[in-house]
This record gives structure tokens, sequence and C-alpha cells, in this order.
């Protein structure tokens, strides 16, 4: 369903980090991001869709410039210990981590990649904020509209160093870092962190 080509823009959505060797994956943060986190992912998804609209730049060039739009604004490192839980996180060595980290988000990356391509003109629907006090967290709901179907999305953020980034997002109501979550409890409940490491440097599924 083309409507669901947005599924990571999260993560990464949608947007993806690269290899660590990659510098695109410590790109700043754009000083002129505007710090409220509703109008931050309305000029994000505004500059997305103008990349994707340019005809006179191959596809390898869109996803480099797509990414430079969207890595700065998600907490990759957060979304990798959610993904891996209390359970499984603290277990895992320093160079685990970093495996697992640059993995799991260049595992988002081919998935988000295959979806952001689909898009033709679907709209989408920011509406208000909720904000968490308590956990000191933003969640803003959308919606994606095409001809006929709608689809639901929540993006969750929170602050990091004053600027506001994304650290999961909800489809129709399921969670992607809780949705990994179960995967990888799964693996690692019946193997072990070299197990699931091998699994994750296997060629996703197209």
């Amino acid at each position: 369903m083309r409507i669901l080509w947005c599924v990571l823009l999260v993560l990464f959505v949608t947007g993806q980090v690269v290899n660590a060797d990659n510098k695109d994956s410590n790109e700043p943060n754009n000083p002129n991001d505007p710090n409220d986190p509703k109008e931050l992912l309305q000029v994000k998804w505004d500059a997305i869709v103008f990349v994707l609209k340019k005809k006179d730049i191959k596809q390898e060039a869109k996803e480099k410039e797509i990414y430079k739009i969207i890595n700065p604004i998600f907490d990759f490192q957060l979304m990798s210990q959610l993904a891996l839980g209390r359970t499984h996180w603290p277990k895992l060595s320093q160079s685990e981590r970093e495996k697992f980290l640059q993995l799991f988000t260049e595992r988002l990356r081919f998935s988000y990649m295959k979806k952001v391509m689909l898009y033709t003109d679907e709209q989408i629907l920011f509406k208000d904020t909720v904000e968490n006090k308590k956990r000191k967290t933003i969640n803003i709901p959308i919606e994606l509209v095409s001809k006929d179907k709608k689809a639901n999305m929540l993006y969750k953020l929170r602050k990091v160093e004053k600027r506001w980034k994304i650290y999961d997002v909800e489809i129709q109501g399921v969670s992607i870092v809780l949705t990994y979550r179960a995967q990888f409890d799964d693996i690692l409940n019946k193997g072990t962190v070299k197990d699931l490491l091998s699994q994750l440097e296997k060629p996703p599924e197209s």
C-alpha cells in the first residue's frame, strides 16, 4: 500500500543512519531548524518532498540528500536501547552495542528507502501535539491521506541537548521500536548476541 511509504520516516523512520564510518551519521543539527517539534517535522517533510520531486538527479543522490535532512532529528542511540530493552541492552559489551547500532540502523535505512521512493502525492496532516510533562516527551499525531485510504501515525519525540529528536513511531497504533523488540527478544531468548548480529548482517528481504 503506497500510503505506507512513510512508515520509517522515522525511523524512521523512517531517515536513517549510514555506516559508522560515514560522516552523514553525525550530521549536525541545522541551526535554522525550528525548535517547536511540530514545526520541525513539517519543515523536514517539506524538504523531503522537495527532494523526491526533483527530476534532474539520480536516486542515489536523492537518498544522500534525504539522509542529511532526516538524520539529525532521530535519537538512534535511544532507539537501539529501546529495541533491545532493559533485559538485553545492559548485557552487551561496548563493541557489541556499537555493532548492533550500526547493523540495526542499516536495516532501517534499507526499509526506509524502499518505502520513501513510493511517494506520489499523499497528503500529510499534522494534528495537535500531546505533551507528557512527567516524561518530558511530546507525541505528534499525523494522518496520511491518499485518494482512497488513510493511515494514522504517531511521532514520539524527546529533547536531546535542547533539540527535539524522534525516538519511536507508531503506525496504526503499533510501535516500530516495540515490534523490533519482540523480534529481538525471540532471537536472544533462544540464542546469543552473536546470533542476533548474524541475523542483522544478512541482506534484508526486499
